[in-house]
């Protein structure tokens, strides 16, 4: 008998036999016949599970029982599946979930045209015990910060055999957790990870499970965090997990070198207005609260001033920031891009930070999780979470569709955790706003700047394509949060003439890679909407590798 192409892996372990019946139902139902199925019975008190399954293996040979001795939990009894595979690659399916029916045959289209596939993942609803189903997550593509915050990709999870046990399998001690620890492990490896943006796999959420309550196993949650940890520090990634505000979501605290000089870039016209009923000079507030909450220490401020700025204002700088300012003269006429590219030529940090000069620095080590993502060399571009003056948001990443450029999560408050988290964890994302965005020195030159040729609106959208054409993730950082008092220094008004640059250069957005939940958000920019004909095509990406990490 030929090696099939896939084999699907169940520890089994008590379930309900009606529930079982319809996962058993499933399986078999598959419209792709290239399978084997093996179900591991972890010592199951009773029988009637154990035998039925026999029973079905003797009318079907792709089916094998394996029947452990003593309890393993689910680990152990998981590493046997794996073992006694014989297939190219393995499907996760836990003994009380479902699959559609072309799941399997699903998967293999997407092996079929991606020869160096390692792990392949889809979107999952949940299925309550009467069969109803509901919460379809539209999952990104491969976002491997997003999978440090939660473990996103989970089902249907499909990987390579020979890579599952290259890592060793699944880890002891990581009960609860041990399939985020184990995406984490083989995604470092993998040559390729593909996302399939269509359900295939219903999660069951009953009593007790964790799709009905992921609080319910506590436990999962701390093995989840050491996951995360644990890729931190094989990669070397300088950083601290921690328990974010709801079970499974994690919170990473960045570090940076300390010989790692930063250089922030504020354009400004020294203008004042009213903030919190009071009137404040913006760029002011805005260097005093970025340097008083960061921890790092080899900063330099870096503000690119307009002839008029006052000269007080240009004093108070002085005493606020003291031998950490470094001021540039504008005289042109206003250009944002031209003031952020004088200032970065002007700056001596090998990272460089752009602000505008209407926020306020809220959360601490903002600079170090802002900036600290940066190390890794495929990490080109960083933002952070803005808010509005009423804390609702002003940004929380951009989105690019539909013909039109998108703050997709706009107005919603700063304590919503978005759907299925994405306000909540770091995620790779299209792009991000310049009003608070890092990069390294070496790519903002590979990248040629800011474009000149829009002084006013749509320079950072350019800026975020022209990241993604050469090949670097851009990561939205949740943990850097500042507030942003919107365009009340100039006018905002967008003119159709700057709509019409970035069109001719980048094509019309259509689908958007990492933000899929927020297609179906009522949460819209309507001053950021794209409407316009012309259609270009794209330039293909210049590809950027990180050791083994693959992006698909």
């Amino acid at each position: 008998m030929s090696a099939p192409l896939f084999s699907i892996v169940t520890p089994v372990y008590e379930p309900p036999l009606k529930v079982f019946r319809e996962t058993f139902a499933s399986v078999v139902a598959q419209e792709l016949p290239d399978w084997e199925w093996i179900l591991v019975d972890d010592a199951s008190p009773s029988p009637k599970v154990r035998d039925w399954i026999r029973e079905q293996a003797a009318t079907d040979p792709r089916i094998r029982l394996v029947e452990r001795a003593d309890n393993g939990h689910i680990v152990r009894a998981t590493n046997d599946g794996v073992d006694a595979a014989r297939g190219e690659f393995i499907a996760f399916v836990d003994h009380d979930d479902l699959l559609t029916p072309d799941a399997l045959a699903v998967m293999a289209r997407q092996v079929a045209a991606h020869d160096d596939v390692d792990y392949l993942y889809s979107d999952e609803d949940k299925a309550d015990a009467d069969g109803t189903l509901h919460s379809p997550f539209p999952k990104p593509d491969w976002s491997p910060e997003r999978l440090r915050g939660q473990m996103y990709t989970s089902h249907l999870s499909v990987m390579r055999t020979s890579l599952v046990r290259e890592v060793g399998g699944l880890r002891e001690g990581y009960d609860g957790s041990q399939d985020h620890d184990l995406a984490l492990r083989v995604s470092e490896r993998a040559r390729r990870v593909v996302h399939v943006p269509k359900v295939l796999y219903h999660w069951r959420a009953i009593a007790g499970s964790a799709a009905a309550d992921i609080g319910a196993k506590p436990y999962a949650t701390i093995a989840g965090q050491r996951a995360v940890q644990d890729q931190l520090d094989r990669l070397g990634i300088r950083g601290r997990v921690e328990q974010g505000a709801e079970p499974g979501r994690y919170v990473i605290q960045r570090e940076l070198d300390p010989a790692v000089r930063v250089s922030i870039v504020i354009p400004t016209l020294g203008g004042s207005a009213l903030v919190f009923g009071e009137r404040r000079v913006l760029v002011e507030e805005t260097v005093r609260t970025a340097l008083a909450l960061t921890d790092h220490d080899d900063v330099e401020v870096v503000v690119v001033h307009d002839t008029p700025t006052p000269p007080a204002v240009l004093d108070r700088l002085r005493e606020i920031a003291g031998d950490k300012l470094v001021l540039v003269e504008f005289e042109k006429p206003f250009n944002f891009s031209e003031k952020c590219n004088v200032g970065a030529l002007h700056a001596t940090g090998e990272r460089l930070v752009f602000l505008n000069d209407d926020v306020e620095v809220i959360s601490e080590r903002w600079l170090e999780n802002l900036v600290g993502p940066l190390d890794e060399p495929d990490v080109g571009l960083t933002g952070a979470k803005l808010y509005f003056s009423d804390s609702s948001i002003q940004h929380a990443c951009h989105g690019y569709w539909n013909k039109h450029y998108h703050h997709p999560f706009r107005f919603r408050t700063r304590q919503d955790p978005g759907p299925f988290g994405e306000l909540a964890v770091n995620r790779e994302v299209t792009g991000v706003t310049a009003a608070c965005a890092a990069i390294r020195r070496e790519v903002f030159l590979e990248i040629g700047g800011f474009t000149e040729a829009l002084p006013s609106n749509f320079n950072d959208v350019d800026f975020c394509y022209k990241v993604a054409h050469h090949g670097y993730r851009t990561v939205w950082v949740a943990n850097c949060e500042l507030f942003h008092f919107e365009s009340q220094t100039r006018d905002g008004t967008v003119q159709a003439w700057e709509r019409h640059v970035v069109v001719r250069r980048w094509g019309v957005p259509d689908v958007d890679r990492f933000t899929p939940a927020a297609l179906a958000s009522p949460m819209l920019d309507p001053h950021r909407l794209l409407d316009m004909q012309l259609v270009e095509s794209r330039p293909a990406p210049v590809r950027k590798r990180a050791g083994k990490q693959a992006r698909a």
